[in-house]
């Protein structure tokens, strides 16, 4: 059997494995797939999903199961903000196409059923994937990486059939993924090299003698590297815990804080301190309702925000964002119709505002990066207040 250079045939032992790279929003790639297993007859189809992602394209009303409140509660809602707009930047560059984002893994999975070919869902869960990958960045990072992902959902450059077929070249794309882990190395480990770890681990466990796997081209290379090598699954599947620093730094600021505030009541009989608690409150107060403001929040989120900034600011275990997102949640009382919306309005920047829902996350996220802003600026003016 002959197919084109998208496809790599590897042999290990009784087994021939048949890795197709694809483009997600290409439909030269669904039909690539449809061929490829067609010919093969395979005992066992892999696909580039997890449980979570498989559901997500296979359930059309998975969003209506979405309780905002919740989703704040549970410390999930700037994941599933980046969640979003990643999905965002897919759903628009396959929009112009007229290719809905993995329609080829979805053609992988049809096909696995028409040939009575066992179905693998052979990725690593996408939730174990972003924490790993958010716990790769710094503090300032993170927020370089929202904000890059939601610049992506308000300007994008239309891309054509042409040139997206051209990046699953082997030349081009290794020199992409190059120049990809020279810019973001904390992001390229988690959310490429260990997943084409994961991905080939999982394609060598399938069953039966002829395996065709169904990936992301960027994972070709990298699964192709690995294929012989030992991968312990359970290693890179481990959600890690917060680093000893990071959690202590959350400490620091708040203890330092307070001792300097202390030290104004102590030395200054409180006159100090009256400055030192303007010079904290200012800062954290305006910078959290400012950027809610920015958000569209609520005229009650706003002074929300611009309340609960200095006191969480000083509370590891409470920001700003979320109070400020579940004020925002319990007046705008996302409806079904708003988490029914959801894929088609973050496809805009105008829809991330119309939707109450990605609103509210738009005010969290927002009154935290706010209040962040304000808690440097507001530590600076005390240290200032404190050795003047």
């Amino acid at each position: 059997m002959a197919f084109s250079e998208n496809v790599v045939t590897l042999e290990k032992g009784d087994k021939t494995f048949y890795i197709v790279g694809t483009a997600h929003i290409s439909q030269k790639s669904v039909e690539e797939v449809g061929q490829v297993i067609d010919e093969v007859k395979p005992d066992t189809v892999c696909v580039e999903l997890c449980q979570t992602r498989y559901e997500s394209l296979t359930q059309e009303d998975q969003w209506k199961k979405l309780n905002i409140i919740q989703v704040i509660k549970q410390g999930k809602a700037l994941m599933l903000l980046a969640n979003l707009a990643l999905s965002a930047f897919q759903r628009k560059m396959g929009k112009d196409l007229g290719v809905k984002p993995g329609s080829e893994l979805l053609e992988g999975v049809k096909k696995a059923e028409e040939n009575d070919a066992k179905l693998v869902l052979a990725d690593r869960d996408i939730q174990t994937t972003l924490k790993r990958t958010w716990a790769n960045l710094s503090f300032w990072k993170k927020f370089l990486v929202m904000g890059g992902l939601m610049e992506s959902v308000i300007f994008k450059e239309k891309i054509s059939e042409e040139e997206l077929e051209s990046l699953k070249e082997g030349d081009q794309l290794s020199e992409m993924m190059e120049e990809f882990a020279k810019a973001m190395p904390e992001v390229k480990e988690p959310l490429i090299d260990e997943r084409d770890q994961y991905l080939t681990a999982k394609i060598r466990e399938a069953e039966g003698e002829k395996i065709v796997a169904v990936v992301g081209a960027g994972h070709v290379k990298g699964m192709v590297k690995h294929f012989d090598a030992e991968i312990d699954t359970e290693k890179i599947s481990v959600i890690p815990p917060p680093k000893k620093w990071v959690k202590s730094l959350k400490w620091v600021i708040p203890i330092f804080i307070l001792s300097l505030f202390s030290w104004g009541i102590y030395k200054h009989q409180g006159e100090a301190l009256q400055d030192m608690l303007m010079a904290w409150v200012i800062p954290n107060a305006i910078g959290s309702a400012l950027f809610t403001i920015f958000a569209g929040g609520h005229i009650f989120t706003i002074l929300t925000a611009g309340l609960a900034a200095p006191i969480t600011s000083l509370n590891p275990a409470l920001g700003a964002g979320m109070v400020a997102g579940l004020v925002e949640g319990l007046i705008r009382k996302p409806s079904v119709d708003d988490c029914e919306r959801i894929p088609e309005d973050i496809e805009s920047l105008g829809g991330f505002y119309r939707n109450n829902f990605t609103r509210v996350l738009l005010v969290f996220f927002l009154a935290n990066l706010g209040s962040a802003l304000g808690t440097w600026i507001g530590a600076a003016w005390v240290v200032k207040i404190f050795a003047s």
